[in-house]
């Protein structure tokens, strides 16, 4: 089940957001969650597994008619579940008219999804 991030999840959120490869940085993984705690345009989405949250997406709105997937991360040991995936169609379903753009980070997940 996708939920929208809340602040009292910061610390899952970046535990999430730490296996992607530009995260692993404490400073910069900082810096991003800074991003989606303050900036509006900045939104991250958890996935949730029964009392679990094992996944996590971070856009940025771009315009009225795209956003940026900047940020798509699955725990290990739930991956090849079709999680990520999942994430990708619930949160374009959520900016129904805008077209999702992927970041050169994320844009070899994003063809696989079809996007």
């Amino acid at each position: 089940m996708l939920t929208r991030y809340k602040r009292s999840n910061e610390k899952i959120a970046m535990g999430l957001l730490s296996f992607m490869p530009k995260e692993r940085n404490f400073k910069q993984l900082k810096k991003t969650m800074e991003l989606y705690n303050e900036q509006a345009d900045w939104q991250l989405f958890l996935w949730k597994v029964g009392d679990s949250y094992v996944g996590a997406i971070g856009i940025h709105i771009e315009d009225a008619e795209s956003f940026t997937v900047h940020h798509i991360s699955v725990i290990p040991s739930f991956r090849r579940e079709g999680i990520g995936h999942k994430m990708v169609m619930r949160v374009e379903g959520l900016m129904a008219h805008r077209r999702a753009k992927p970041t050169e980070e994320t844009q070899t997940f994003m063809m696989k999804c079809g996007v």
